[in-house]
């Protein structure tokens, strides 16, 4: 049985690695956007996943000149359209089964 190690990233480390500031790190989280998990000393941490999303929400941001309320929205659009997208195919899978019938 193998273990699975998560890397977790303090608030200054998550900062270099996503190349955002303190400051919008914190209306970041305020909005939702990633959820950080606290230490025993009330410090935040942050799940690898949690870069690659604030990697996407900061290109938006820059990008698309998106205040973060509105990067915020944009993800949450993306991931609802992703989720329909698998149901979709879920759903034509079953279909054509039932049709092959």
């Amino acid at each position: 049985m193998t273990k699975m190690t998560v890397t977790t990233h303090t608030v200054s480390e998550f900062c270099f690695y996503t190349g955002v500031s303190e400051e919008d790190l914190l209306e970041i989280v305020g909005l939702g956007v990633v959820e950080p998990q606290l230490t025993q000393t009330e410090h935040w941490i942050f799940a690898e996943n949690d870069v690659v999303i604030v990697h996407r929400a900061a290109r938006l941001h820059r990008e698309l000149a998106l205040d973060w309320s509105g990067v915020a929205i944009v993800l949450t659009l993306l991931e609802n359209n992703r989720s329909l997208r698998s149901e979709n195919i879920q759903l034509e899978q079953r279909l054509a089964k039932f049709i092959s019938s």
